[in-house]
């Protein structure tokens, strides 16, 4: 063993014999509990960043920690490598987005390795790859032919620097989130995919996620955001459709005074036809952010449509204003208002000189000042005709059963979730395998005729999709009726190809079926690893996605995983590390000053997984010097002198601290790790364990035997978070056995038993002694011990002791 520790050197000899020898690649084990850990693959973006490091630092560990207790782990890696950066770095370099990405992955998948992940290579999976994207599209035809996706036109946002649409969350200030250019609003034909038909198990099932943080399950609850509700309607002049909207607050029916519809219903397009004033409000709304957050914190704006619609218990005439707070594509694109209330209904107004009536009044004494807000409790009805007196739930029912006598509404259940926008105008991504026949209409493409692959002989311009321009992939043949034909052109989001990519890994080497019975050996994932950004979407379509495999008959499990994590970010100064900040931190060059070793203990020390990380120079010359620590302490052993004499020999009072100590530590990390992941903390104790044994004299064998015990320890109980350097010791220490299939070191309860505790003795409650006992002392010595002690005799004087009492192994109360 070699005096200086030399990261360098020694990670790329443990890192060449992993490989050489596959030691982490798994296959199906009957015999073993399974153990499927995962991280959020990459978007290969060209460098990994420290939150990457970071969060695959989580999971390796996780995986380590499960091996060693005996699982059968897989921890696979991939990479999600469609999408508009490469389309745009491809434009701004002169290069093909397929050849930018291929050189990236390369790139990042070198510095995987570099940092010592035990991931098993040979399931390596890229989105972009044909051999991938093949099954995905085969798995679209499925749901076509089962309706659960449809084409549609519908308002979306565009930005027409990127040329393609943009989620309601992609849209930031009314800019891109990309490119900062100003967002329009366009009617484009979109694919859709009906998740909506899915939203009451998506909800029920989320009780089944027990291992997920309360934070993700309610975040995803509201955004599916279950309600119930009355569907109202209200009459319009002539023969036109009935104007509708849908309520959670029927109760307030009778306090409407105006409704308010989106710029982009109907009545507001007709209206705008001869009133520039109209006009120009629906272009402004055209170019603002759509996002809820946005609407929340936004100035309300609106203009009078000139419509008038009839209240549909009343009979009285409401106007209908056009307000840039509806959005067409919630509900029925627009909302009943009632000022008093509801605080946005009142502020709008307030603004526009609207009628405010109330309607509600508080059960209790309190006082309602409409003058000043208004009172959105849920109260007593007043002014409200004959449903005067009423309570919420009275009212709700009653309201109901009165608008559906006159047909003019309806109890109705409603989601905040919309189905599922799947297609975009962009080259870069999985093409949609639909053919279009003036005969026979969206056709989808046979298995036979898939993958359709897309093409690279294309011009990159920014200007749209390229594959709409391209005669040679767009022309093709109906294959149902053999006629002239057009492929469609659009290519799916990217999210499609993140929703089902856990299950690939489980049989990627499959070029027969998307996926095989070898899937639900290894489904759920048991632990899924990721950044808090992809609580909502990533993680929704893919439960929801994975119970449209299960219904196709290709998964058995109803959620795809078990148990979630969701580490914070890593932070510099304060601020988020990104490149546009100019604040990142190369992971590569701290590999190649200290070690991936180093590198990865700093990330699990410097903060608990699920809160932010600060960066700091200081604490990773920190973790260099700790394995420094620990290299030095097994250095020392290994070089030692033999004593003479018998390991039977009993421990002094120091070894049998330090022996406590030790196993109070194999305790303390085995639940750090399997438990509480909690990574930082199982450092601490190991840190506390070296300091003691660097302390401790040894004078015997047996004093020598224990010191052994302590180095071996904590080899393997950092072994998951450095594994060449302890790699490198565990050979050191005379082990042959490869250190990634030892078993999890285990604690003795008994070593932990104490020989003596000691007892904090008070006098009516006050402090007045501390004695040291026996372990196991009844209570008669305790209190003869607790009596004789000088300061509590002084205390008790010739005052009668009326009782003792014992709280076992912490106190002992004398009161007088």
């Amino acid at each position: 063993m070699q005096e200086e520790y030399q990261p360098s050197r020694i990670e790329k000899s443990v890192q060449e014999k992993w490989q050489n020898e596959g030691s982490f690649e798994v296959n199906e084990d009957s015999k073993k509990e399974k153990y499927y850990c995962l991280s959020m693959f990459p978007y290969p973006s060209g460098r990994l960043h420290m939150g990457h490091v970071r969060n695959y630092t989580i999971g390796d560990v996780i995986s380590r920690y499960q091996r060693m207790k005996g699982k059968n782990v897989l921890q696979p890696m991939g990479w999600d490598a469609f999408g508009l950066p490469a389309e745009n770095a491809a434009m701004k370099h002169g290069v093909h987005p397929g050849d930018w990405t291929l050189e990236n992955i390369d790139y990042m998948r070198d510095q995987l390795k570099r940092l010592g992940y035990g991931y098993d290579w040979k399931r390596e999976v890229a989105t972009c790859s044909p051999d991938y994207y093949r099954w995905e599209q085969w798995m679209f035809t499925r749901l076509l032919k089962k309706d659960l996706v449809y084409k549609k036109t519908a308002p979306l946002n565009w930005c027409t620097d990127c040329n393609t649409v943009l989620a309601n969350e992609q849209v930031i200030d009314g800019r891109c989130w990309r490119c900062d250019t100003t967002v329009e609003k366009r009617e484009i034909s979109q694919w859709f995919m009906r998740i909506t038909e899915y939203a009451d198990e998506l909800l029920d099932s989320l009780k089944q996620l027990e291992g997920w943080p309360e934070q993700v399950r309610l975040m995803q609850q509201n955004w599916i955001g279950r309600s119930e509700g009355v569907e109202v309607s209200f009459a319009m002049e002539g023969d036109a459709e009935p104007l509708s909207v849908y309520t959670t607050r029927p109760d307030t029916l009778m306090g409407v005074t105006y409704l308010a519809v989106s710029a982009e219903h109907p009545i507001a397009i007709q209206a705008a036809e001869n009133n520039d004033e109209i006009s120009a409000f629906i272009a402004e709304c055209k170019s603002m952010e759509t996002s809820e957050a946005a609407i929340e914190t936004m100035e309300k704006k609106g203009v009078d449509s000139g419509v008038k619609v009839t209240h549909p218990l009343t009979g009285g005439k409401v106007p209908v204003w056009i307000a840039n707070f509806v959005l067409m594509n919630y509900g029925t694109g627009a909302v009943m208002s009632v000022p008093a209330h509801d605080q946005r209904d009142y502020e709008f107004a307030k603004k526009y000189s609207l009628s405010i009536k109330q309607v509600i009044e508080p059960k209790e004494a309190e006082s309602v000042d409409l003058k000043q807000a208004a009172y959105m409790g849920k109260g007593v009805l007043v002014d409200s005709a004959q449903f005067d007196g009423l309570n919420f739930q009275q009212a709700f029912d009653a309201i109901a059963d009165a608008l559906g006598e006159k047909n003019s509404g309806e109890k109705k259940v409603n989601y905040r979730l919309r189905d599922w926008g799947i297609s975009r105008q962009r080259y870069w991504g999985t093409p949609v395998p639909v053919i279009y026949c003036k005969a026979c209409g969206a056709v989808p493409v046979p298995d036979d005729e898939l993958p359709i692959v897309l093409p690279k002989d294309v011009s990159l311009d920014g200007v749209g999709s390229p594959l709409a321009r391209l005669e040679s992939f767009k022309k093709t043949n109906c294959p149902s009726c053999g006629r002239a034909a057009e492929r469609e052109t659009d290519t799916f989001d990217t999210f499609m190809e993140s929703s089902w990519y856990f299950a690939r890994y489980c049989c990627a080497d499959n070029d027969q079926a998307m996926l095989d019975e070898r899937v639900n050996h290894w489904l759920p994932v048991d632990q899924y690893v990721g950044g808090i950004e992809h609580a909502i979407l990533h993680l929704l379509y893919s439960r929801f996605y994975t119970k449209l495999l299960r219904d196709e008959g290709l998964v058995m499990c109803d959620e795809p995983f078990k148990n979630l994590l969701t580490q914070g970010m890593v932070l510099k100064d304060g601020i988020k590390m990104s490149k546009s900040k100019g604040n990142t931190v190369d992971p590569q060059g701290l590999i190649k000053q200290y070690g991936a070793d180093t590198v990865r203990l700093f990330t699990m020390f410097a903060a608990p997984p699920e809160q932010s990380l600060e960066w700091s120079e200081s604490a990773v010359e920190g973790a260099f010097r700790f394995i420094r620590r620990l290299w030095r302490q097994v250095y020392e052993q290994v070089n030692s002198t033999q004593l003479e004499g018998s390991t039977d020999e009993a421990l002094d009072s120091a070894g049998k601290q330090l022996n406590r100590l030790l196993h109070e530590t194999l305790s303390k990390v085995d639940d750090d790790y399997g438990r509480r992941l909690m990574f930082n903390t199982a450092i601490a104790a190991n840190m506390e364990l070296l300091n003691a044994l660097t302390k401790y004299k040894v004078e015997s064998v047996a004093a020598n035997s224990l010191r052994v015990q302590c180095v071996e320890a904590i080899v393997l109980m950092l072994a998951p978070i450095t594994p060449h350097v302890c790699d490198e010791l565990w050979r050191a220490l005379g082990y042959e056995e490869p250190l990634i299939d030892v078993v999890w070191p285990q604690h003795d309860a008994s070593a932990l038993l104490l020989d003596e505790i000691e007892l904090v003795v008070q006098v009516n409650g006050k402090l007045r002694a501390k004695i040291k006992v026996a372990a196991g002392a009844d209570k008669e010595t305790i209190e003869k011990l607790a009596l004789s002690e000088d300061n509590v005799q002084k205390f008790i004087s010739d005052k009668p002791v009326r009782r003792v009492i014992i709280v076992p192994n912490k106190l002992v109360n004398i009161v007088i």
